[in-house]
């Protein structure tokens, strides 16, 4: 049964959100540990993690692209992401995702509403830094690509194809930047056609936070439903 071009719109807004924040956090911490097919695509992917490594906290702002050319879906969305160590915030499409290291508080403004989550380390599903840094241990076949001149910024490309014949994902793309070594885009392409791209606008690094900058602060929210999950 051919899929309709409202129900991939519905499976997009739900999963965006979703797929967003793990690909923001691949782009920044996935590169510890890969077991590279390709030499010269290991120590591009080192330099990155070394580059990294280095800094205390990460902030990002982004572009987030979702099309289907033959279903004519063309979304864009903007988000910001701060992280430091396994902690992060999120904020996209308007909800806003806290990550203290514990627990995650997902802040619905729009519905007055903060659900609050434990990690289970067993889920599979998951989404946290941690299990991002062994993203790419196994389940794919990586080498370098295209480069490519971005405003004068030359922007070398690593192909990462899953050998899981399952994977709805045919390829993804790595755009880094040469000079730099920070992630400028991830490209990933699917089965059927949809492409989404993450683009990184503005990434600062070692920034002041404040102290409360991982912590949820219930006084913040005092006419908001809490949906305490576990």
């Amino acid at each position: 049964m051919k899929t309709t071009i409202q129900e991939i719109k519905n499976n997009s807004i739900i999963n965006m959100s979703k797929k967003c924040l793990q690909m923001a956090i691949v782009l920044l911490l996935s590169f510890t540990s890969i077991q590279a097919q390709d030499k010269k695509a290991k120590d591009l992917l080192n330099e990155v993690t070394s580059k990294i490594k280095s800094y205390d906290n990460i902030a990002i702002d982004f572009k987030y692209s979702l099309n289907n050319s033959k279903e004519n879906i063309n979304q864009d969305s903007k988000g910001n992401v701060v992280m430091k160590g396994n902690q992060y915030v999120l904020n996209f499409m308007g909800v806003t995702k806290i990550f203290d290291g514990q627990k995650t508080y997902t802040i619905v403004p729009e519905d007055e509403e903060v659900t609050i989550s434990k990690v289970n380390e067993k889920d599979d599903t998951a989404i946290t830094p941690s299990k991002m840094l062994t993203f790419f241990n196994s389940g794919y076949k990586f080498n370098m690509d295209i480069v490519q001149n971005v405003k004068g910024r030359k922007i070398q490309y690593i192909k990462l194809a899953p050998t899981n014949a399952k994977d709805q994902r045919k390829e993804i793309l790595l755009g880094i930047d040469v000079q730099t070594k920070h992630i400028y885009n991830l490209i990933e392409t699917g089965k059927n056609g949809t492409k989404t791209t993450l683009t990184v606008n503005s990434f600062k690094t070692n920034q002041p936070l404040s102290k409360n900058q991982f912590t949820f602060v219930a006084s913040k929210y005092p006419k908001y439903y809490i949906n305490k999950l576990d």
